[in-house]
């Protein structure tokens, strides 16, 4: 069995099974149904409906900033911009500058006066990427302005008001770094009011058709010639056994990677770099090892399998639950059942989210 373009399991954003509340949010590129995303949505709708500090953490490439946008998207402040700074991506005499601006001449260099991000992003949603990269001196200087709602630029004496929210992320454990001194205490209990924590791929590895598809629905908007490829059973193994380091970044990389050097209509292993490829050499026994490796836990393993295997059988059977169920050989009534229980929905006709 293979799994392309076709796929129609639902992909989570506009409604969840037996949650109508769900009905009107709206969390564009964010592709999955494992259980995993659905509550993490769950949690990211409720906080969207707050104006509260949210700390989002999770590995590099799990998605932060798009957690981010679908906040903005769904808070009250939709009318207004969400402005988006790396802390790690500035060199650290830069950062204030860049956050707070600063007056003409306030240091070498400084030739005009500059708006900062906390101005930019007034009546609407600052995100402050990478916050743990932020440097001592600087998160004293941050933490007034969170409290006080009030900067100042760089060079400057009129205190300026900003009507904001703050969303921060990172991707380090920001308690040791408190531990270590790296970061403040109040700081962190500032930005931690709403804690949302984002899986890696490896712990949603039933998402990853899904994902694949959202990739090349990218790439299709991109390029109108694009022809849609599918993708072997043995392919699916090996990317359901491999780690993912860079979580679902790296899998989009390697689906424009795969669009471009993939010779035929079906990728097949040969089209996979070796160090994905190699997850598939012992088959399934290298799978089982790769679960337990991963702390995945039997329950959870058990159920990304069942759902892998039942989407491929209603997408090869176009959804028709009585020849689905016939492929699986199994009555049609538990495949109902395995369905509801796992939330397992057609995708419906419309934009993909």
């Amino acid at each position: 069995m293979m799994i392309g373009a076709s796929t129609k399991e639902r992909v989570v954003g506009e409604g969840i099974e037996n949650e109508p509340d769900t009905r009107g949010f709206v969390a564009d590129e964010i592709a999955g149904a494992s259980k995993a995303i659905k509550d993490l949505l769950k949690v990211v709708k409720k906080v969207s409906v707050s104006d509260s500090s949210v700390l989002i953490t999770g590995e590099s490439g799990t998605g932060k900033e798009l957690i981010a946008r679908a906040i903005h998207r769904n808070s009250f402040r939709n009318d207004g911009p969400i402005v988006i700074i790396n802390c790690g991506a500035i060199p650290g005499e830069l950062l204030e500058s860049e956050l707070f601006g600063h007056e003409k001449g306030a240091f070498t260099g400084a030739h005009r006066s500059r708006v900062g991000r906390f101005e930019l992003a007034d009546k609407g949603t600052i995100f402050l990427d990478e916050i743990g990269d932020m440097s001592p001196d600087l998160q004293v200087k941050l933490l007034r302005a969170l409290q006080e709602r009030r900067i100042e630029r760089v060079g400057g004496a009129e205190s300026i008001d900003v009507d904001i929210r703050v969303i921060s992320a990172t991707n380090k454990d920001l308690v040791a770094s408190m531990a270590d001194g790296q970061f403040r205490e109040d700081l962190f209990y500032r930005l931690n009011v709403i804690p949302i924590h984002i899986p890696p791929l490896r712990e949603r590895i039933s998402d990853i058709p899904l994902l694949l598809n959202h990739f090349q629905k990218r790439l299709q908007e991109r390029n109108p010639g694009y022809r849609p490829i599918t993708f072997s059973d043995e392919v699916l193994a090996a990317m359901a056994a491999y780690h993912w380091p860079g979580n679902i970044r790296e899998l989009e990389n390697l689906m424009e990677r795969i669009s471009v050097l993939a010779e035929g209509d079906v990728v097949e292993l040969s089209d996979l770099p070796d160090h994905v490829k190699k997850t598939s050499s012992t088959g399934v026994a290298s799978s089982m090892t790769a679960v337990l490796e991963k702390g995945v836990g039997f329950n959870v393993a058990v159920d990304q399998f069942q759902r892998s295997l039942i989407v491929q059988a209603l997408d090869q059977t176009d959804w028709v639950k009585a020849r689905a169920a016939e492929l699986l050989k199994m009555n049609r009534t538990t495949l109902v059942e395995k369905i509801k229980k796992l939330g397992i929905e057609p995708e419906p006709e419309g934009p993909f989210l």
